[in-house]
């Protein structure tokens, strides 16, 4: 299996990465429990071997990204941070879409995160409408080189081929994983043109029958089902990145050996009815 994944020339990564959104409180809103753990969790994910961290100022709002400053800054050169933008916080932690003023919002994050450059932002969409104005405008700060890459998130098909006629974009970030794979056709098309597959959720919402067949073939290759369900989706396609998150280091390091976890053509089998 591939460990790495090269999606342009400055943008090469570990297909195991990490995802800081439960960095910060409660459904991601308001500071976490224990500033101190989650900085050491980003240092030993660092530290690890992980260099694509995905976050955004949405997260807290804006504590993931401080707390990730204060933990890595200055930045290994090897790290890739990936952020998002598209959304807003309401006052009691409301999830609101806000592809108005995304320049305010890239520029946010380049400030929380103490960077003058974002190595990559994700445009993240809600509904089934054009794109092209919202990414028009990504495009535009990219060109001006406050973002070097982009990508698409919580996006359909159709949006992905709109927005690719008005730019390139990196990866797509959407909901996937073994129990919900609505996208089987994206990720393969994307990794026809050598284009990056983020799941979002890549554990939970598995059936009985997929939570028994998960926990057989975890005790048949030595891993927790967890590992197998993430095992499966570095094995579904080389083009998947994985950004599972947790505030806990005990879970970050249980998260990045199922890099180390092959998976027979028998456990695929079983795994993929």
């Amino acid at each position: 299996m591939n460990t790495s994944l090269r999606l342009a020339d400055d943008f090469e990564v570990n297909r195991m990465g990490y995802g800081a959104m439960q960095l910060a409180g409660p459904n991601a809103f308001g500071p976490p429990k224990d500033r101190a753990e989650a900085v050491r969790v980003l240092r030993t994910a660092v530290e690890s071997g992980v260099t694509h961290i995905d976050t955004s100022d949405y997260y807290g709002p804006f504590i993931t990204n401080e707390i990730i400053r204060e933990a890595l800054h200055p930045y290994d050169p090897s790290l890739r941070i990936v952020t998002k933008v598209g959304f807003r916080r309401g006052p009691s932690g409301s999830w609101e879409p806000s592809l108005h003023d995304l320049r305010g919002q890239v520029e946010a994050n380049l400030t929380h995160l103490g960077l003058d450059t974002l190595d990559a932002v994700n445009l993240r969409v809600d509904g089934g409408g054009s794109v092209a104005t919202a990414y028009g405008e990504m495009v535009s700060l990219q060109e001006e080189g406050l973002v070097r890459h982009l990508g698409l998130s919580n996006v359909t098909a159709a949006q992905v081929a709109e927005a690719r006629e008005i730019g390139p974009i990196i990866f797509v970030q959407n909901l996937y994983n073994l129990a919900l794979r609505g996208d089987d056709a994206l990720v393969d098309s994307l990794a026809a043109d050598g284009i990056g597959f983020v799941p979002f959720f890549p554990l939970g919402g598995w059936s009985p029958v997929q939570s028994a067949a998960l926990d057989a073939v975890a005790a048949s290759v030595g891993a927790t089902a967890k590992q197998v369900a993430l095992a499966w989706l570095l094995q579904r396609s080389p083009n998947i990145l994985l950004i599972p998150g947790t505030s806990s280091v005990a879970h970050l390091r249980e998260n990045l050996a199922a890099a180390e976890v092959i998976l027979p053509a028998e456990a695929l089998e079983r795994l993929n009815v």
